[in-house]
């Protein structure tokens, strides 16, 4: 009799779990009508809203589908985001991507940015080391930026799942420093912390972050990328994305640029960096939205939306600017492979 009971008891249990998975089925349904897309704390300033809220009403006439922005103040909560199935879509930086991809192969590149020939040949960008003008002098030997002067600063990342912010300068910081003896066994992990190199560490949590770091005055050097502050700095000597060149701060620099307006910074290294990734998860997304989505971002009519690639010469910010023929190009996982090699 109890084993009848208890095979009575078992039978309804299963019943249960059964209609439990049966409502899980109808709320995945429901998920599956909005396409949830995260953005980076780089992207999710209010200057951005008009290129984000195009980008979504492209997509969502293409698939159908509501799409919902989930902004950030974090590049961890955007990778996790993104790599537990809690987002469909995300615009991310190439280390962040190889980052979520490895944790997550169902984490896939749709598109990237081609450079100015339309191709993907020029598609990169540039991950700046930067100091104040005012003090560029204690960071040169013989009349030239060195190195080795960074040791003992306070220094400014951006985050460190960023590829240029972070990822870039800490390989060229380590293999720099990793011929001096008392540095050989420098590691990443050092380098995000205060001590052995340097006097303090500082994260920006995004590229205006650690640039007004440096403007502020709370960091003596910081890694930013280009694109990331274009819209806020102009180039007032030199040839942009080289040693030498200088930057100031636009007097109508909106936030969080606006409370260093004026403020100028040299450049100690520039080095090319691929440009970053539209990633998916082709799990929560699926292969018909994918298809779908992929179109709409690599078609003219995206590249030539002055809200999403504002002209070179419009002061309104978007997105992308565009100085050539720049569009949205597919693009395949194996393309960030020297980027992982680096990870390696």
């Amino acid at each position: 009799m109890n084993k009848k009971l208890l095979i009575t008891v078992l039978l309804i249990i299963t019943a249960l779990l059964a209609a439990c998975a049966g409502g899980n089925d109808d709320n995945n349904a429901k998920a599956d009508d909005v396409i949830k897309m995260v953005w980076y704390p780089n992207e999710s300033g209010e200057d951005m809203k008009a290129s984000r809220d195009e980008i979504g009403r492209m997509i969502s006439e293409a698939t159908g589908k509501e799409v919902e922005h989930q902004l950030t103040t974090d590049y961890a909560i955007a990778i996790e985001t993104l790599a537990n199935n809690n987002a469909d879509l995300a615009f991310t930086g190439a280390q962040a991507y190889i980052e979520a991809n490895k944790r997550n192969d169902a984490v896939q590149t749709i598109a990237v940015k081609s450079g100015e020939s339309g191709r993907l040949e020029d598609a990169k960008y540039y991950s700046w080391l930067a100091v104040n003008v005012d003090e560029q002098d204690k960071f040169k030997e013989n009349g030239d930026f060195s190195l080795d002067t960074i040791a003992s600063t306070k220094f400014s990342f951006v985050s460190n799942s960023s590829t240029s912010g972070f990822k870039i300068p800490s390989s060229t910081i380590i293999e720099h420093f990793s011929q001096h003896e008392e540095y050989a066994d420098l590691t990443q992990e050092d380098l995000m912390q205060s001590g052995p190199l340097f006097s303090q560490v500082l994260f920006g949590n995004s590229h205006q972050g650690s640039a007004v770091n440096l403007l502020s005055g709370n960091a003596d050097v910081a890694a930013f990328c280009d694109t990331c502050v274009d819209d806020y700095v102009e180039l007032v000597e030199g040839e942009e994305n080289t040693a030498g060149a200088v930057y100031r701060v636009k007097d109508d620099a909106v936030e969080p640029f606006n409370t260093v307006a004026g403020k100028e910074f040299i450049l100690m290294e520039s080095t090319p960096v691929l440009n970053e990734p539209f990633a998916v998860n082709m799990e929560s997304l699926g292969q018909e939205d994918f298809d779908k989505v992929q179109e709409v971002l690599t078609s003219d009519e995206f590249a030539n939306n002055e809200k999403i690639f504002a002209p070179e010469d419009s002061e309104q910010t978007a997105l992308f600017t565009k100085e050539g023929n720049e569009r949205l190009i597919a693009v395949e996982d194996e393309w960030y492979d020297p980027v992982r090699e680096m990870s390696n």
